[in-house]
């Protein structure tokens, strides 16, 4: 079950605390704004969990001088295992030395807003413990500078149906409780390249909760050294168009699905039962294969999105 706009809490329980769980690869030039908006969070209870995947600039020298200042248990340093990000943060999830109430992910070069983890967590605590429970959220697009350049898309309503076919859940923004991190954990987390995704997949698949913040929640720096960036409106769409015909979209859907279809026991019935359906469409021809989409139900955020994803289904691009 997914939820769109559940109430949020004033504040925060006191007694949460979250691993903040921070990936860096050559990531110097950034990385100090963004350690420094991390500890301007209005919620105090966390520890950063940095772990660098081999970089050979000052990222290194960074971490261990804010290391220095904060002191050892406030920020914890890990060697990645150099198979690139989405392995870097699979290896932090599945780290069992790293307990907490929650886990937020985070990029080296963004920076959050101040309210960032106090969001997240009120929203988190309306959920039961047990409940598997992710939470997501915009963001504000900047420029190398940090000057405003955008905002990415609203999510008019998140759910396995959506999560077949795109991920909302920019990993920049996910934290996630106890529950969904064990959950992700106990059915192994799967070599694919968007790990966030996966997250999303995976979290509304076995029945858990989502919540997408309409609100953004930090400020995603566009620059020449992004290994994923997002460009907003009109811009978007010649580059999005390429990946699709270039055959991108279609790899990072089978990578997805491959991994769910490993692990579909798991899956609350319903959406075992749409992931086959959408499964069998797939393996139709061009028509066929549009009229088992829609007979599937997935859809995209946005009108001209669910017709690119039609378009894709006719072309065998999806």
């Amino acid at each position: 079950m997914a939820q769109l706009s559940p109430s949020l809490a004033s504040a925060p329980p006191a007694h949460w605390h979250v691993a903040i769980l921070l990936c860096t690869y050559q990531g110097e030039a950034y990385l100090a704004e963004q350690l420094d908006s991390i500890a301007a969070q209005t919620h105090p209870h966390w520890t950063l969990w940095a772990s660098d995947d081999g970089s050979r600039d000052g990222t290194m020298r960074i971490l261990e001088r804010y290391q220095r200042r904060w002191g050892p248990q406030r920020l914890r340093l890990r060697h990645g295992p150099q198979r690139g990000f989405a392995a870097n943060f699979n290896n932090l999830l599945a780290d069992a030395e790293i307990q907490a109430d929650a886990f937020a992910l985070a990029d080296q070069d963004d920076i959050w807003h101040p309210d960032k983890l106090q969001r997240s967590v009120a929203w988190l605590a309306t959920a039961a413990a047990e409940t598997p429970s992710l939470y997501a959220a915009r963001t504000r697009l900047v420029d190398a500078k940090g000057s405003p350049i955008g905002l990415s898309p609203p999510c008019r309503a998140p759910g396995f149906a959506n999560a077949l076919v795109q991920n909302i859940a920019s990993g920049n923004t996910m934290v996630l409780n106890a529950a969904a991190r064990r959950r992700l954990s106990e059915a192994g987390l799967p070599e694919v390249e968007l790990h966030d995704w996966w997250c999303y997949l995976w979290i509304s698949g076995i029945g858990g909760l989502v919540y997408f913040d309409p609100d953004p929640c930090l400020d995603y720096r566009q620059h020449g050294g992004n290994q994923i960036g997002m460009r907003a409106g009109w811009a978007s769409l010649w580059p999005r168009a390429k990946r699709l015909w270039q055959g991108q979209y279609r790899r990072h859907l089978d990578s997805q699905l491959s991994a769910l279809e490993a692990r579909q026991a798991w899956l609350a019935a319903r959406h075992r039962q749409r992931l086959q359906c959408f499964q069998a469409a797939r393996r139709q021809r061009a028509l066929a294969r549009l009229y088992g989409f829609w007979r599937a139900g997935v859809y995209r955020q946005s009108r001209l999105g669910q017709w690119a994803l039609y378009l894709a289904a006719i072309l065998n691009k999806s």
